[in-house]
């Protein structure tokens, strides 16, 4: 995951949204805003893949693939902040009056943004602490070093555009360890146990061979119409690439962490450790849950979802027949020979598609409005499959593509299907697949909305369409019903223990105690897991909160409406938005309630 990331731009478009003085008729009128509306969000989007060009390259457009500003200098910083002043400032000239309901959406959502990235500007946070074990811009980078990730390697102007990319990166990573060295002197620093966690991954990119070098790895798989010179000039300037600025400037790092810095690490597990943590995590829960909920009402709220769940896989137990406790219940389906029943990763395929089978004479019955997009289940690619969790990766924007669901089988004799039903519905119908696609192709939503990311609203309803399991004709056997409790269970967990971490005190021993007392993950998956909410506070939160929000707003929408509540219609109503944050979209299931009573 990267986060948004923004370079100086002149800003060259200027809107007016002010009324003008003329005689234009209503019509006239409407088309003016409707048209300078629509060029404000045109020129946001724009201006916004300008500004971010590593994200524009994963969205598939490749004109600013040689470009990799200093996201850490001062001068990017004022620039961000222009960006989004500005943009807020157009957008509030509007006046709601003049527009569609869909573009009163559109515009408190840009509103949203905007807010959000000023609200992160104001905290040192993101300045001191550019790199940890997992969410940060070094790792993404090098899923594109690897030649297999989103930066294409098809012309020589694409090899020539990665060097370009390259030198601009090593000028921020150079950035970031002297920030991260300012935070030290400043109180900003990393728990200990997660400088632990970085310093082999920057290790890994200092020694060896440099045919071996990751950074390397684009020239090892050359396109076959690349000529003999263009491939030997290419080779040279990728070693000198690799040898003298790539692993140069990863030693210097890795020598930086792995002493002045570790030794400076904090002992305290939670965000809370630093300078204005409190309220850096209160902005985070906000952000990431798209809410104003506070810390506390979120803790309690876990407590109480995982005493809920654990009754429910009692109930679960005892209709199987096992008589030891629930801990050991974990381990029993988790180990059961029964529930792996397959010798080949083309049978658990299978099985998917099965599933598909199954529940596809009910889609109907909840959903009147289906991608056109096509979907696929595929095995995990051999290479990554070893490390790799069950994916969804959406389809073209253009519908070309399929949305493909990606399942990693390393080894089919050991594989458990006891939570596949489960997965399959949160992964791709109606879950990923769903709500990604109908965006893409809903016509109605201007670019820039069609490439947000909520993960409050995206992992809410996933985790939602796990919920609907028994209306599509699944969940007859208890073992998959005790799957999906299992899943959400673990997202009951990180509501109690990321608050726990970071309003409570919480240690990292007493998160993962608390966490293998509630479920049956391996403790190594546990750590991993703790150890990850620990270096991004706030974001585990949004599956949990987003799911209950949206069954919340179903239940509401039902004892309203009574006969007049179709499903159907609530789904079009939740999925038609794209993705938004939770009020928005809680605003607009309102609206709907109100209108359909009104009929």
């Amino acid at each position: 995951m990267i986060k948004k990331l923004i370079f100086p731009l002149c800003l060259l478009f200027i809107v007016t949204a002010c009324k003008t003085e003329n005689s234009a008729t209503p019509s006239e009128e409407r088309e003016r805003v409707r048209t300078e509306f629509d060029s404000l969000l045109s020129n946001y989007y724009e201006d916004g893949l300008k500004l971010n060009p590593i994200a524009a390259t994963t969205s598939g457009d490749m004109r600013y693939n040689d470009r990799f500003p200093n996201f850490l200098s001062p001068t990017f910083e004022d620039s961000l902040r222009n960006y989004y002043s500005t943009y807020r400032d157009r957008a509030k000239a509007f006046d709601d009056a003049q527009l569609s309901e869909s573009e009163q959406m559109s515009k408190e959502i840009l509103l949203w943004e905007c807010n959000m990235n000023l609200e992160t500007l104001e905290f040192s946070k993101e300045k001191y602490l550019p790199i940890d074990q997992m969410w940060s811009v070094n790792l993404f980078m090098g899923q594109l070093a690897s030649g297999a990730g989103a930066q294409p390697f098809d012309t020589v102007k694409d090899y020539e555009d990665w060097l370009k990319r390259v030198d601009g990166y090593l000028t921020w990573f150079n950035t970031a360890r002297e920030n991260m060295r300012e935070g030290m002197r400043q109180g900003y620093v990393l728990p200990a146990a997660l400088i632990r966690k970085v310093v082999p991954q920057m290790a890994a990119m200092t020694g060896g061979e440099v045919e071996n070098h990751l950074f390397f790895s684009p020239v090892l798989n050359f396109p076959e119409d690349f000529s003999e010179a263009e491939k030997q000039d290419l080779i040279d300037k990728y070693r000198n690439m690799v040898t003298e600025k790539v692993i140069p400037a990863y030693e210097q790092m890795h020598d930086f962490m792995q002493t002045e810095y570790l030794a400076a690490g904090r002992e305290t597990s939670g965000i809370t450790g630093i300078p204005e943590g409190e309220e850096y995590y209160k902005h985070q829960i906000k952000l990431y849950t798209t809410t104003n909920m506070t810390a506390e009402e979120i803790h309690e709220l876990g407590l109480a979802e995982v005493a809920r769940i654990s009754s429910e896989m009692e109930k679960v137990k005892q209709q199987v027949g096992y008589e030891g406790d629930l801990q050991s219940f974990f381990n029993y389906v988790r180990n059961n020979k029964e529930l792996m029943p397959f010798d080949t990763a083309e049978e658990v395929v299978a099985n998917f598609n099965a599933i598909y089978d199954r529940m596809r004479p009910h889609i109907p019955k909840l959903f009147d409005m289906t991608p056109k997009t096509g979907f696929e289940v595929r095995r995990t690619e051999a290479f990554r499959e070893k490390s790799a969790s069950a994916e969804y990766n959406p389809g073209s924007l253009d519908g070309t593509r399929p949305g493909i669901f990606y399942v990693p089988v390393p080894d089919a004799t050991t594989y458990n299907v006891y939570s596949d039903e489960s997965l399959f519905l949160h992964e791709a119908i109606p879950g990923h697949h769903y709500q990604i696609s109908l965006t893409q192709e809903n016509e109605d939503l201007p670019q820039f909305r069609k490439t947000l990311w909520y993960s409050g609203y995206g992992e809410g309803w996933a985790l939602y369409s796990e919920s609907l399991g028994e209306e599509l004709g699944l969940y007859d056997d208890p073992y998959q019903y005790f799957g999906m409790l299992s899943a959400e269970m673990h997202r009951a967990i990180r509501l109690v223990v990321d608050t726990g971490l970071h309003s409570k005190g919480w240690t990292r021993e007493q998160a993962i105690q608390y966490s293998l007392e509630n479920e049956a993950e391996p403790e190594s998956s546990v750590i991993s897991e703790i150890e990850r909410y620990m270096a991004n506070p706030g974001q585990a939160l949004s599956y949990k909160i987003g799911q209950l929000k949206i069954i919340e707003l179903r239940k509401r929408a039902e004892a309203e409406l009574g006969e007049k509540f179709d499903i159907r219609q609530f789904h079009n109503e939740v999925l038609e938005t794209g993705c938004v944050p939770l009020q928005l979209l809680e605003n607009k299931i309102d609206g709907w309630i109100a209108d359909v009573k009104g009929t």
